[in-house]
């Protein structure tokens, strides 16, 4: 069975930094992007930011530029990071990981995605 599992997620306070890792089980990773997500309470979900197969990170939310950044183990064939700093009350929200099961980030909106994981949640509170 193909899946995805996120973790890493939890309470932090403004300012602090956290770090994403996105898991494959039945299948490897490190040939395919990974575009993340996340929803915050209330709100639709969004896309935040896609790690290509080299590691090149692409964000599409102007809040998260200089802060999100995508990265690959190479160690590992199976986890895909990301890295979020400076966080804000703003970033609080579920944060799921997906692939498309291609190298590049293309075609990254939701509707696209093959695979989800379901996802780790995220609050930042004082």
């Amino acid at each position: 069975q193909l899946q995805l599992v996120e973790s890493g997620g939890g309470l932090v306070q403004p300012g602090g930094s956290l770090r994403l890792s996105c898991t494959a089980s039945g299948f490897t990773l490190h040939e395919l992007a990974v575009t993340w997500f996340r929803q915050a309470p209330g709100k639709e979900r969004e896309k935040v930011s896609c790690v290509s197969s080299s590691g090149d990170t692409t964000n599409y939310v102007s809040s998260v530029r200089g802060r999100f950044t995508g990265s690959r183990d190479n160690a590992s064939r199976y986890t895909a990071y990301l890295q979020i700093d400076n966080l804000t009350s703003e970033d609080t929200g579920v944060y799921l990981c997906a692939t498309t099961f291609v190298r590049i980030c293309r075609d990254t909106s939701p509707d696209a995605m093959s695979l989800w994981g379901k996802g780790t949640l995220v609050t930042v509170s004082s």
